[in-house]
């Protein structure tokens, strides 16, 4: 097995690589950041199975209101979570492709990862809005070992989708859409529950329209308060 991992200096991406590498796998790591790949390079080496083993990562997110977003962080955003997918897969799709079977032997696994206790999740909650923030608290946050095993072990088993929780798993299958199934079990089960996770949603989302209610209502009351003062 061969994982190239593009943002693996920390958070997730290093998780899904240390668990790749417990398994034997042949690791290329990509990150823009030097000093955090060769601590990163260090740290998952000390997994190794067998001496051929290689590595190399990193993750940000910044998240703020989008009319207060400078044009070179969104260009850094687009770098790291557009570009940084884009680069490393099309290096690798044509060998991929001699590979053959469905129709090239190629899966795909797509990942939804929750809040995560990651680096770059303390830096996107150094500018999150007040009502980002209160909605995400609305569950736990998970540790990136836990997503990387969960994310490791689908792409592993061939699952198009990638879930952690059944906050994960819900959403997962309300927005499956036009997308294919693993199984006949899987697809039975979108079916089935589609309605109810649907109902359920519905209540999700009276409750973070009141949280950003109660959000505007307070900035509403503050910006008063300082006109008068």
């Amino acid at each position: 097995m061969m994982l190239q991992a593009a943002g693996g200096s920390s958070g997730i991406g290093k998780c899904i690589a240390i668990e790749c590498y417990k398994q034997g796998a042949f690791i290329t790591l990509v990150a823009r950041n030097e000093e955090r790949l060769l601590q990163a390079k260090k740290e998952i080496e000390k997994h190794c199975i067998n001496d051929k083993q290689v590595v190399l990562c990193i993750s940000v997110d910044v998240s703020q209101d989008y009319s207060q977003v400078e044009n070179v962080i969104k260009q850094k955003l687009m770098s790291i979570n557009y570009l940084g997918s884009v680069y490393p897969s099309r290096a690798v799709i044509t060998t991929m492709k001699e590979r053959r079977v469905k129709p090239y032997n190629v899966y795909v696994t797509v990942a939804y990862p929750p809040d995560t206790d990651t680096p770059g999740f303390a830096e996107e909650n150094k500018t999150k809005p007040l009502e980002t923030r209160l909605i995400s608290e609305t569950t736990s946050i998970c540790t990136p070992e836990q997503v990387a095993k969960q994310i490791v072990k689908d792409a592993i088993q061939g699952n198009f989708n990638s879930s952690v929780g059944s906050d994960g798993y819900m959403l997962s299958s309300l927005t499956c859409g036009m997308s294919p199934v693993t199984s006949i079990t899987e697809g039975l089960q979108q079916v089935v529950t589609m309605g109810l996770f649907r109902m359920i949603s519905l209540f999700y989302l009276g409750s973070f329209d009141n949280i950003i209610r109660r959000c505007m209502i307070e900035r509403a009351k503050y910006g008063t308060a300082d006109k008068t003062a």
